[in-house]
């Protein structure tokens, strides 16, 4: 493998492991829980979180993709564990990806698909998870963002976003 490859899979493997840290963290009870009716559940964003990765690399294996036939519907998880199977399936189909067909996958212009959809997507709806959780329900990594912000603007942050 190239450096191309090597840096992608280094980088996805440290933002895997903070995915799980933070997929940890969702609450059971809250699963169904909605910011506002036409957002995702909890455990909808949970679970589209966990797929990404798996879903990304199979969708970089195609020669082409319609968008118009796809569901970007994610279905609710019936429990926390098919959240944390489905991460780790996820996890192992895009690091077999990954460096299985590495010299393929990064060919231009898949080296842009997978940064820009797998690892800029994650990364979108893992803040969206600790902004939602992360407000007053429990404790999140010091890493994320939230809890810079928490720290930087005080209880007034946390008490102007509850879950209801």
């Amino acid at each position: 493998m190239n450096a191309g490859p090597e840096a992608m899979l280094s980088e996805f493997r440290e933002e895997a492991v903070t995915t799980k840290r933070i997929l940890d963290r969702v609450p059971a009870d809250k699963l169904s829980w909605r910011r506002h009716a036409k957002s995702m559940s909890l455990g909808q964003l949970a679970l589209h979180i966990a797929a990404i990765p798996g879903s990304i690399a199979k969708l970089a294996q195609l020669d082409e993709f319609d968008a118009s036939q796809a569901n970007f519907e994610p279905p609710a998880p019936k429990d926390l564990s098919e959240i944390h199977s489905t991460l780790d399936e996820s996890v192992r189909s895009a690091e077999e990806h990954l460096t299985l067909r590495g010299e393929v996958v990064f060919a231009k212009p898949r080296a842009g698909v997978l940064r820009s959809i797998m690892l800029n997507h994650w990364y979108h709806h893992r803040g969206q998870l600790s902004s939602i959780c992360g407000c007053s329900m429990f404790r999140f990594p010091k890493s994320t963002a939230v809890a810079r912000m928490k720290t930087h603007l005080g209880d007034q942050w946390a008490r102007d976003r509850p879950l209801r």
